[in-house]
């Protein structure tokens, strides 16, 4: 029932499994060549995917190593090819879900990974089929689970997107630097600024004026906001203890005029 199946010929999805081409080294042992640690069958699954970049792009090749033991997999199981297109649409579909966004959701994708295995083990149509049987659905529980979702973290941190923030401060009531303008070739050489005779002088006796630094204006200017702020704050303080004291008078006065009752006065007299 999954919309997408896997796109290859009959080949890839029957057969023995694909390993290594093995060749006989200098000692005459028979060892995996360094150059040919890719099966065929990887070959095949790159040019199907669109994954030919596999050997420098990181990504490329994991998505290539989830769809060869998917395959392979089913091979090892003698899954027929219906039966192995499903299941490699499923494993396809998880991994879509799972780096569909940035947030973790693996109990949505693991209750999606159920849904889709009971929509193709019961025998319900036209809702669900009986593709697989109840030891085939266990075997591939156990594999995904084993493989893919315990591995489902390093699956969202390799496929999530870096994203990189720069971050421009502004402080209000302070001028934007402007950039100076860079002067080179002949234009530089023929521009000649004159400088001021006082300029000279302080030149000639290795004395200059202390310049005042950006940071200094920085805290001076943030040194007054805060003054200004406290004294603020200062005088709403006063104010509030000034109400709530009034306040507190008021009510002392009203408690002092209220006369006292003498005891008794409530009571009627005995005749």
């Amino acid at each position: 029932m999954v919309g997408r199946a896997l796109p290859t010929s009959p080949s890839v999805l029957s057969g023995p499994p694909v390993g290594p081409a093995p060749w006989r080294g200098p000692l005459g042992g028979e060892t995996p060549h360094p150059c040919r640690q890719w099966s065929p069958l990887h070959r095949v699954l790159a040019e199907l995917f669109q994954l030919q970049g596999w050997e420098s792009d990181p990504r490329a090749a994991i998505l290539l190593d989830l769809y060869f033991y998917t395959v392979q997999f089913s091979r090892e199981h003698s899954f027929t090819r219906e039966q192995s297109s499903t299941f490699f649409a499923i494993v396809k579909d998880i991994h879509e879900a799972c780096v569909e966004t940035p947030l973790p959701n693996v109990e949505e994708c693991y209750r999606y990974f159920t849904e889709l295995l009971f929509c193709h083990a019961v025998r319900r149509p036209p809702f669900s089929i009986d593709l697989f049987s109840q030891e085939q659905l266990a075997l591939m529980s156990d594999y995904v689970v084993n493989t893919y979702f315990r591995h489902f973290k390093l699956y969202k941190y390799t496929f999530t997107p870096q994203v990189r923030l720069d971050i421009s401060l502004s402080y209000v009531g302070m001028p934007v630097p402007e950039p100076a303008a860079e002067l080179t070739g002949e234009l530089a050489e023929s521009v000649m600024v004159p400088v001021p005779p006082a300029q000279e002088e302080e030149a000639d006796s290795g004395t200059t004026a202390p310049r005042e630094s950006p940071r200094a204006l920085l805290r001076e200017y943030i040194s007054a906001q805060l003054s200004q702020e406290l004294a603020q704050l200062r005088l709403e303080v006063e104010e509030q203890l000034r109400a709530s004291e009034e306040q507190f008078n008021t009510k002392l006065a009203l408690l002092e005029k209220v006369p006292n009752s003498p005891k008794g006065g409530g009571r009627g007299h005995r005749k």
